[in-house]
């Protein structure tokens, strides 16, 4: 063999081995970075409990409580929130609302007369508001996010998906039908008399849905 035919081989092995070299530091590199990004979650610690499934129902549990002192506590009488929105809906957003998906959340009080049912939604006549349909959910089914969102606290960045973010929601809508509404007679409610704390998203300013967090019937 002649060195003009050796050296293109010779030129081609020393190729090859740098392609070689270059990939095996291209992995050496991308095995490190991944190591340097890796957190070690010790069995058992608080960081272990955050990444294991969440769990809605104790999540409520614990959360509903809490939401519930919150909105009796900003919870306006029915009357003077009606009258606020008719005002100046703006001024009574800012004022007395939570903003969820652009429309305003409200916490309110009322005592009134329950008329008849629709699959577990009562029209409520409260005195002092003319105009202004009220409704009361009282289940089997709740729905609606309203009292997830009522007091602002509660915001999709503490959750890990839209998913948890909705079975949240759900979840506290089962903690009223079995904390608040569980002991009411709630498929026998026609013309009695019930005083309702709850909350409600201002859809149409003469329609309220509203979700109770606090029930009695005398």
């Amino acid at each position: 063999m002649t060195a003009a035919s050796a050296s293109p081989r010779r030129r081609r092995t020393r190729r090859t081995g740098l392609r070689v070299a270059l990939a095996v530091g291209v992995a050496v590199l991308v095995l490190a970075l991944i190591a340097l990004d890796t957190t070690v979650v010790p069995i058992g610690s608080e960081l272990d409990a955050r990444q294991q499934a969440f769990d809605p129902a104790a999540w409520a549990a614990a959360e509903f409580p809490r939401i519930q002192a919150a909105i009796e506590e900003r919870a306006v009488p029915a009357a003077e929130l009606a009258a606020a929105i008719a005002a100046d809906p703006a001024r009574a957003a800012e004022e007395f609302g939570v903003m969820s998906s652009g429309m305003p959340v409200y916490a309110v009080t009322f005592s009134g007369t329950a008329g008849e049912a629709r699959s577990g939604v009562y029209d409520v006549t409260v005195e002092g508001l003319e105009g202004i349909r009220v409704r009361v959910q009282t289940g089997p089914a709740i729905n609606g996010t309203d009292v997830r969102d009522a007091t602002g606290t509660v915001a999709f960045g503490d959750f890990r998906n839209q998913i948890e973010y909705q079975d949240a929601g759900a979840a506290l809508n089962n903690r009223v039908r079995e904390d608040v509404l569980a002991g009411i007679d709630t498929a026998n409610l026609t013309g009695r008399t019930v005083t309702v704390t709850g909350v409600f998203r201002l859809v149409n300013p003469e329609n309220w849905l509203v979700t109770p967090v606090r029930m009695s019937v005398p």
